[in-house]
């Protein structure tokens, strides 16, 4: 017999860590390779969690609520074969001395505790002294969720004057790759305090935050925290688009089975837009930009407690149909739960419907790691001065575009609009086909 170790799957492009919210397994059960034995949750996806061995669960080492980094253990299996059991098994033991050594060493020297490379880069970046910082992950360990929560409630614990000899943290990674962008500023230290204490009184509601709702304030915290928000908007006169659309819409409907949608033609606009501005279909990578190939354009979808972002894949390819039944189809799985992980992965740029709800004007946020979102308002009926001087009744439509200012610069951010503009503006009967 063997003992394997069960690691935290990535679930996603860009997704380092997940939530196990629900075990399907308890220790002593005979599972199957492939059998589900865990639910995770992650910012992009509810996923459940394969098991990647046949044998019996020995061990549960993350419990339900734990985030952990993509890669670390969540549980152990004993298999048959692949070995003796005492090499595992002594393993195991040594690992789980070194963990109580560790954590007896934090309590002697609180410097000498181990980091994730991204704990200690937030750290640096904001002049976070970790030892003052009390970690809520697996014995005690600093996650970086303790440390975004820090930043988010504005109580920075600075570090003290020390001795040059004073011990300096154990990195896990080069120290190349995460040394400080900013230089840390002299502060007095503060208390820790990762939420606000608010006074219930009666009739008040409390509404416990779910998990999917913690993941997405996470990654809303990160895109706001690590990319600088610079944000334009456009106005367009998409009088010919609506006649066309309504012209055909019922017709279409009866023959394909679904809408036709005004959205469907914005996300075919940006998406030919892109094309031809791929600078704008980027991500920033620290010390490189990562222009993708692939236009696959993410679209939000929301439900009553959460927004999803599920992705359509190539849509330069396709047509304006095919694009509307995409979007059909992404939108009935996310209503139904079935959304699969895969639907989420690979998003290069992102086109949120805000106009659906009525909104004239909005600024989102960048769908991390992205280089931009851009936000299609609603149509409306307004007077405009025409080139000939006469005020006439159009519809008309704000798109607004958040970018990464580390990527992109207002200059292109400026003529990629233009031209999502040019498109939407000679969108008509006579030369535009929906097929």
């Amino acid at each position: 017999m063997a003992i394997e170790k069960m690691t935290m799957p990535q679930l996603g492009e860009s997704v380092t860590e997940g939530t196990i919210t629900k075990w399907l397994v308890s220790p002593g059960d005979a599972v199957n390779k492939y059998d589900p034995i865990a639910e995770v949750m992650t910012d992009k996806v509810n996923a459940e969690v394969p098991s990647s061995f046949t044998g019996v669960i020995k061990e549960l080492v993350a419990n339900e609520g734990d985030t952990l980094a993509v890669g670390e253990v969540i549980c152990t299996i004993e298999v048959e074969g692949g070995g003796s059991a005492a090499a595992p098994t002594k393993e195991m033991k040594e690992e789980k001395q070194e963990e109580t050594a560790t954590q007896a060493a934090k309590a002697d020297a609180p410097n000498k505790a181990r980091y994730s490379p991204a704990v200690l880069k937030l750290s640096q970046e904001h002049g976070i002294d970790l030892s003052q910082v009390q970690g809520t992950g697996k014995g005690g360990r600093i996650t970086r969720k303790d440390i975004l929560a820090i930043i988010e409630s504005g109580n920075i614990p600075k570090a003290a004057n020390k001795p040059a000899e004073a011990a300096q943290p154990v990195q896990e990674a080069p120290k190349a790759e995460v040394q400080p962008t900013q230089p840390a500023q002299a502060a007095p230290a503060k208390p820790v305090s990762p939420a606000p204490n608010i006074p219930v009184a009666p009739g008040d509601v409390e509404i416990p935050v779910s998990g999917v709702r913690k993941a997405i304030a996470t990654n809303m915290l990160r895109s706001k925290h690590e990319a600088p928000h610079a944000w334009t908007m456009m106005e367009v006169d998409v009088t010919n688009l609506v006649e066309y659309r309504d012209s055909i819409k019922t017709e279409f409907k009866k023959r394909e089975g679904f809408n036709l949608t005004y959205f469907a033609f914005f996300v075919k606009a940006v998406a030919q837009a892109l094309k031809e501005f791929p600078q704008i279909n980027s991500m920033w990578a620290g010390d490189k930009i990562i222009q993708k190939k692939d236009i696959n354009i993410s679209i939000a979808v929301a439900t009553e407690d959460a927004l999803y972002v599920p992705v359509i894949k190539n849509a330069d390819e396709k047509s304006i149909k095919g694009i509307a039944k995409e979007i059909a189809e992404l939108a009935h799985k996310v209503r139904t739960g079935t959304l699969k992980s895969e639907d989420m992965q690979g998003g290069t740029f992102t086109v949120n419907n805000t106009g659906s709800f009525g909104s004239v004007q909005s600024m989102g946020i960048i769908n991390y790691p992205q280089a931009a979102i851009l936000q299609v308002e609603a149509i409306v009926k307004r007077p405009v001065v025409m080139p000939n001087g006469m005020i006439a009744v159009r519809d008309m439509v704000n798109l607004c575009m958040s970018l990464d200012h580390r990527v992109l610069d207002g200059l292109i951010c400026g003529r990629f609009l233009q031209r999502v503009k040019e498109i939407l503006e000679n969108i008509s009967k006579e030369n535009t086909s929906v097929y």
